[in-house]
């Protein structure tokens, strides 16, 4: 393989890791949407996937975890599922990419560098479709918040609920995680089945088994 196509591959997968742990901080944070009101302005409220919690200006800090899963609304519920689907067909993607790379040694007799192609190319899809799921729940809820933000029919004086930093994380994670799967795909076009010095190898050995096969035959 050559030093482009391992570039790549280990470039892929320090992105992959970094976008993975980028999404888990994504899921964990409670500051997916954020509220402050006017007649409270020393407090603002933050609302995540598992807990809401109250903010004050003196540093206080109280969250609460959700009372029930079955209370929670629609929303909330398809952005948990698609978050854990995203860490978890993540992780199952860099568990794949690590054995075909091929600074690893590993899947390397009898053919062994198709097999390591395709482990990097199925690692490299899993991570593409894990930044889509990423990017799915984070940019739904962000769609939501602007609908009621610009909601005519509530008065002005209600407060809104707006863009948390858990919202801009979700999106660098998922757009990285995209990047990363692009990277690993690229690396195995750019790199060949088997070395050549190899092939070579085996074509020489084949024609003096054949020069060998000759002379036997006329002895």
């Amino acid at each position: 393989m050559d030093t482009c196509a391992c570039a790549l591959e280990l470039l892929g997968m320090l992105v992959y890791v970094g976008a993975w742990l980028c999404a888990l901080t994504t899921t964990i944070l409670p500051q997916w949407l954020t509220m402050s009101t006017a007649l409270l302005p020393v407090e603002s409220y933050e609302l995540g996937l598992w807990e809401t919690c109250v903010v004050q200006d003196v540093g206080g800090m109280e969250c609460r975890a959700y009372d029930s899963l079955l209370g929670l609304s629609s929303d909330l519920k398809l952005a948990r599922i698609l978050m854990c689907a995203s860490l978890a067909v993540g992780m199952l993607g860099i568990l794949v990419a690590i054995p075909g790379l091929y600074l690893v040694n590993s899947c390397k007799e009898n053919g062994g560098y198709q097999t390591k192609r395709t482990l990097t190319v199925i690692g490299g899809v899993l991570g593409m479709v894990s930044g889509v799921l990423c990017l799915v729940p984070v940019s739904y809820m962000a769609h939501l918040a602007v609908i009621h933000f610009f909601d005519d029919k509530v008065p002005d004086v209600v407060p809104r609920w707006e863009f948390g930093d858990a919202l801009f994380c979700g999106w660098v994670g998922g757009f990285l995680l995209i990047v990363a799967g692009l990277l690993l795909v690229s690396s195995c076009l750019c790199s060949q089945v088997e070395p050549q010095p190899a092939l070579q190898r085996r074509y020489q050995v084949m024609s003096t088994d054949v020069n060998f096969r000759k002379r036997s035959e006329y002895v």
